[in-house]
């Protein structure tokens, strides 16, 4: 299907990799190292999922002032090189390795470095500013994670530090321990800027805690919510680990969990347990999980409310940053990650019943047509003003027919929404789309 490259997991070694499709329908990959030998695993669980993703793949141009050069010795020496493809739409900032928990499972593998690394407040503030200083599109967003962040004193200070900076989002990865134990350090994070809490989450029984955190972490996370609500912090996202046996079983749950908590729960980051490394095989294919069979998992556990078929690759909304940038006559952020390194859908909940905007939306009719106005405005190359009301007057008249007001919510003019985010382009419109939604990715 096709060729690639890895890194054999005894030498680390680049070597050439396939992907094919096998007799079952599934992908896989298989890499040869010429020490080791042959490598073969599952990479995406269900062909045709992979196939409609793959249709989105689409490279962007990167950004014009790369902090690193390209000296063929990727990946060792990664940094943000001529050879990526796309800006920097969320940074993450590791401000410590410092941890308050010793969880069996850790993406980080936290507090097993052997030293601290914690940059100063100087240091964080040059990356934030390098971060902004990006051309041709500064870095709009960035997420402060670790290690456990909040085990630093400092913590609020670097939030505001960012908000001074001019980050228009801000969010912090955190296991909630520090939030469950103080209104107070939510409330003053709200205030310095915080927009979203990134929340570990595995599950609503003390199981998937035992076995991935060590101890029952659930009181926590609940009252961790619980005071976020009460702070005014009301942008939650829900962060489970999946892993298969453990909590797999508890995905359908999760969701009725964050629709019913709508108010301050806006997303869930489901994250298919990762491998690196040497691992026996046969205990890797009995614990792997790809993201295929937890969009499958999800359709099952709530019963085809949401299913499958509901979830497109991130590269799926390019069509907006397009039409916005056209419109605006200026660079915009553009969505151009791997079409298979993520899935998502946006769902309404209206009286307690969970609506994906697909049900109501012909959303890949709507994002071509959107496409299209992108295009006609760089081709026709009006002035700003008269190109801005001609495709916004297009997409005013256009926009109703690939909306069903009949299976559409009731509570939200879906139209005027979808209307505001192309026509301005700003937080402040996609807030209030995301006021109105719940994210599953």
């Amino acid at each position: 299907m096709k060729v690639t490259k890895s890194l054999c997991p005894e030498c680390h070694k680049v070597i050439k990799a396939e992907i094919f499709e096998d007799s079952e329908g599934k992908i896989r990959i298989r890499k040869t190292c010429d020490i080791h030998g042959v490598f073969e695993d599952i990479y995406w669980s269900d062909a045709e999922l992979y196939k409609k993703f793959e249709k989105y793949w689409y490279d962007g141009s990167g950004i014009s002032e790369p902090n690193t050069s390209l000296n063929n010795n990727c990946p060792y020496n990664c940094g943000i090189c001529e050879d990526h493809k796309t800006t920097t739409i969320l940074a993450n900032i590791d401000v410590t390795n410092r941890c308050n928990q010793h969880c069996p499972i850790c993406f980080a593998n936290a507090a097993s470095a052997g030293y601290v690394y914690e940059p100063t407040i100087e240091q964080i503030k040059d990356m934030l500013t390098g971060l902004r200083n990006q051309k041709p599109v500064p870095c709009p967003a960035v997420q402060f994670a670790g290690g456990e962040p909040t085990v630093r004193e400092n913590i609020v200070e670097i939030v505001q530090a960012a908000s001074d900076i001019g980050f228009s989002h801000i969010q912090m990865a955190t296991n909630g321990i520090k939030l469950a134990k103080s209104v107070e350090l939510c409330k003053k994070l709200r205030v310095a800027g915080l927009k979203t809490i990134y929340l570990q989450f595995d599950g609503l029984t003390e199981k998937p805690y035992i076995i991935a955190r060590g101890h029952n972490a659930l009181p926590l996370k609940l009252k961790a919510i619980e005071n976020c609500r009460t702070a005014g912090l009301a942008s939650i996202a829900l962060v489970p680990t999946v892993v298969k046996g453990v909590n797999d079983d508890q995905l359908g749950d999760i969701i009725r969990f964050a629709a019913k908590n709508n108010d301050v729960v806006k997303g869930i980051n489901f994250q298919p347990v990762s491998f690196a490394g040497r691992i026996d095989k046969t205990e890797r294919e009995r614990m792997r999980i790809t993201i295929p069979d937890v969009l499958h998992l999800i359709e099952e556990q709530t019963g085809g409310e949401i299913a499958a078929s509901d979830f497109y690759p991130v590269p799926f909304i390019l069509p907006i940053s397009h039409f916005v940038a056209s419109e605006k006559n200026e660079p915009y952020a553009e969505f151009s990650v791997h079409p298979h390194c993520g899935a998502g859908t946006y769902v309404y909940i209206e009286n307690g019943k969970m609506i994906p905007i697909t049900r109501f939306i012909d959303v890949e009719g709507l994002l071509e047509f959107v496409n299209e106005l992108a295009v006609g405005i760089e081709r026709k190359k009006y002035t700003k003003s008269f190109g801005k009301l001609t495709a916004i007057g297009k997409l005013i008249k256009g926009i109703s027919r690939f909306v069903d007001p009949d299976l559409a919510p009731s509570q939200v003019n879906v139209r005027k929404l979808f209307i505001d985010v192309l026509k301005d382009g700003t937080n402040e419109a996609t807030k209030e789309f995301h006021r109105n939604t719940l994210f599953i990715g």
